[in-house]
């Protein structure tokens, strides 16, 4: 990811946590010095329906205001949108694409046109489940973000979940999210 911009587009549909894991990864950024932006592109406000979310992370102030186009990072909370959307489109060929799945990097580029992009896999509504009782694939998607592109560390979004988590959920809930985030950082493909 470059030092200078990195833009962020989620594609999700509603109830998988999108918009809250672009904000989430916006506050990892304040927290690191930097500038960001947050924002979601509903169509129709229900859940499942096919929704987009963005975060652009920046060392210097942003002074673009609009949807993301060419992402560099490529966040697939629902593996059944590759069929139906291009997931892809306009993100350059080194960008990473970061799919919510169990099968394997391989498998899913069988199901896609990915280009040279790097693909990376993990099953993040399984880790969910496991881990904080909801297939909510958001939490698990933010340490996939941490191993396939060390734009965090496990170090600080743990840091960041006990502190923000901690003020609004029970300790039960906020231990669920942290072994979610662990495990989708040991357990990501790619």
């Amino acid at each position: 990811m470059s030092a200078r911009l990195t833009e962020v587009r989620w594609h999700a549909r509603g109830g998988q946590g999108a918009v809250t894991a672009a904000k989430m990864v916006a506050e990892l950024a304040v927290e690191r010095g930097k500038h960001f932006q947050a924002f979601p592109e509903y169509g129709p406000e229900r859940s499942g329906a096919p929704i987009v979310a963005f975060t652009r992370i920046s060392d210097e102030p942003i002074q673009i205001y609009s949807p993301i186009e060419n992402p560099n990072l490529v966040m697939v909370l629902d593996a059944t949108l590759l069929g139906s959307i291009d997931v892809c489109d306009g993100a350059p060929d080194d960008a990473v694409v970061i799919v919510n799945t169990d099968q394997t990097p391989a498998q899913i580029k069988r199901q896609a046109d990915f280009g040279s992009r790097r693909v990376c896999t993990v099953p993040a509504t399984q880790i969910a489940v496991e881990t904080i009782g909801k297939g909510i694939p958001n939490t698990p998607m933010v340490g996939a973000i941490c191993k396939a592109t060390g734009l965090f560390t496990l170090d600080e979004v743990e840091e960041h979940l006990r502190y923000s988590f901690g003020k609004k959920f029970a300790q039960k809930v906020v231990d669920g999210n942290v072994e979610a985030v662990r495990r989708a950082y040991n357990e990501v493909q790619g």
